[in-house]
């Protein structure tokens, strides 16, 4: 499986655009080569960097979708997935762009096939959702994007 984008490389720069500098909207995001056999796609965008006096466990969850219909094969800039919305760090639902309080974060934008639907409602947050997926994950796939605040 693979997960592209047109606004940035894998391991490159995200543009302000797609930040909290900037419009705050989601980038473009291609996907490629599901699995046959999936039923939903989950994509969750997070960040490892948080400095632990904001976030004791470092983790800042920005965009959590399930129950993605497996045929997606883009997310256009500024348009949430079709499927569930689940709940970021910030208590909202849909995307939340970069916004490091300290220094250059990474940006996980992390894809999963599934071979159920998810039985859960809108608003569950990533580790509830991860916690599902247990043992339904046909295949994943990754893109990671850097963001520093100048």
């Amino acid at each position: 499986m693979k997960l592209t984008s047109t606004a940035f490389d894998h391991e490159g720069r995200i543009p302000p655009k797609y930040t909290c500098d900037g419009e705050n909207v989601n980038p473009q995001l291609s996907i490629a080569e599901v699995p046959e056999a999936a039923k939903s796609l989950v994509l969750i965008m997070d960040d490892p960097d948080v400095p632990k006096n904001i976030r004791e466990d470092g983790m800042w969850d920005h965009w959590v979708v399930f129950n993605i219909p497996p045929d997606t094969r883009e997310i256009p800039e500024n348009q949430e997935p079709s499927g569930t919305a689940g709940l970021g760090t910030n208590g909202d639902t849909g995307y939340f762009g970069p916004c490091p309080p300290d220094r250059e974060h990474r940006y996980f934008f992390k894809l999963y096939a599934l071979d159920i639907m998810l039985d859960l409602p809108e608003k569950t947050d990533k580790l509830s959702v991860e916690k599902a997926m247990t043992g339904h994950v046909l295949d994943d796939t990754v893109l990671m994007g850097l963001y520093e605040r100048v």
